[in-house]
């Protein structure tokens, strides 16, 4: 079977690059903005840094903010409705994986009616448009959404979140400015930046992985492990490194996968409304000691990517353990929690041990699993 790799059309990096968006909008004489961005960024002004742009431009546009931190389904079904309602002929996402996830599916419905009912979406759906036309300007340097095929809805009746796939929901453009990443607070840069690792290390590691995409991945585990730190501190440099290295991280994980962290992390999520970031990064080197055994020599060249010296004189157990040191360490420096015994009840183990094994990024982990090996590692956590 062959492999495929989709990524945007165009992608603009760098200071300064939020003002390229319009030159893409009068070169395609698109008329008004639907711009989704989240209460907070709003508040904050961040969203204001692409309003402004727009305005300097006099261009049209109109926001929706009815977007929460795990976007749910009647947060996109509210944006479809707004859309219809606002004339616009273009989306703009302003924000992190909720702002984009809910721009994904408002696109995909717009342009693909019969798929109104929002779960209908789960999994590979069998849309046959293109998405709204969509820029994506991220605000956070973690979920890469900007540049994947995936995005993830919360069925808040059904205590769940869903993973849809589809290259139909791909924006055309993707905005990499690190200046509109500098507002974020330490806490959410350390939370999100984690996530890209996560993203990072499972899909250099998950059963579809190959040449292209490990040549994505270990680039962007290099990267985010020598900018995540500086980042948090705010440093230039550091905010830099990581708006590049998590859309890398981005190219490569949308084209082949996940694994059990995010499986795990999406029932946290739905459940208790932990921050993505957050659980992916209390769950990662868990499941990496419990997948060590089916990655051969990977390990090795995470460990030396992260930084760890002399891994080709290491033994296979040395270098595994180098690799799940050194994420401890660097989501230690960033300040995430060491486990899950403020977040998880005991007595929902059962239920996000079941509703992880149903997960869609479940099947490429690279060992198989079962639920009772995952309700296990919610244990060893606890």
């Amino acid at each position: 079977m062959a492999n495929r790799i989709v990524l945007n059309g165009i992608s603009y990096h760098g200071k300064g690059a939020v003002n390229d968006i319009v030159t893409e909008v009068t070169a395609r004489n698109l008329k008004k903005a639907f711009i989704c961005s989240d209460p907070d960024l709003i508040k904050f002004g961040v969203t204001k840094k692409v309003t402004d742009v727009l305005d300097g431009a006099s261009l049209a546009y109109e926001i929706f903010s009815d977007i929460k931190p795990n976007p749910t389904i009647e947060n996109v079904q509210n944006g479809v409705k707004a859309f219809k309602n606002s004339g616009a002929d273009y989306i703009i996402a302003v924000g992190g994986g909720s702002s984009m996830d809910t721009a994904k599916a408002v696109g995909i419905i717009i342009t693909n009616p019969e798929f109104a009912d929002v779960r209908s979406l789960e999994g590979v759906a069998p849309t046959k448009n293109k998405c709204v036309f969509t820029i994506a300007v991220p605000t956070t340097a973690g979920t890469a959404a900007e540049v994947t095929i995936n995005y993830v809805i919360t069925d808040v009746e059904k205590k769940r979140k869903f993973v849809c796939v589809d290259v139909n929901d791909i924006p055309d453009i993707a905005v990499i400015d690190p200046d509109m990443m500098s507002s974020m607070p330490k806490g959410l840069t350390a939370a999100t930046g984690m996530d890209a690792l996560t993203h990072a290390i499972e899909g250099f590691t998950t059963k579809g992985a190959w040449e292209m995409t490990d040549m994505f991945h270990l680039k962007a585990i290099e990267i985010i492990s020598k900018s995540l730190r500086g980042a948090v501190a705010n440093t230039p440099e550091g905010r830099e490194g990581m708006a590049l290295g998590q859309y890398i991280a981005g190219m490569g994980f949308s084209n082949v996968g996940l694994g059990i962290v995010h499986s795990m992390a999406h029932c946290l999520g739905a459940v208790y409304d932990t921050p993505h970031g957050v659980a992916n990064a209390i769950l990662l080197p868990t499941v990496m000691e419990y997948n060590a055994p089916v990655t051969g020599d990977k390990y090795k060249y995470i460990a030396a990517a992260m930084g760890v010296e002399n891994t080709e004189s290491m033994s296979v157990e040395e270098y595994r353990q180098a690799a799940v040191d050194a994420v401890k360490k660097l989501s230690a420096d960033v300040g995430i929690p060491a486990d899950l015994k403020a977040i998880v009840n005991p007595a929902d183990l059962d239920f996000l041990a079941e509703s992880a094994y149903a997960d869609a990024c479940r099947p490429g982990n690279p060992r198989d699993t079962s639920v009772a090996e995952i309700k296990e590692l919610f244990l060893k956590l606890m």
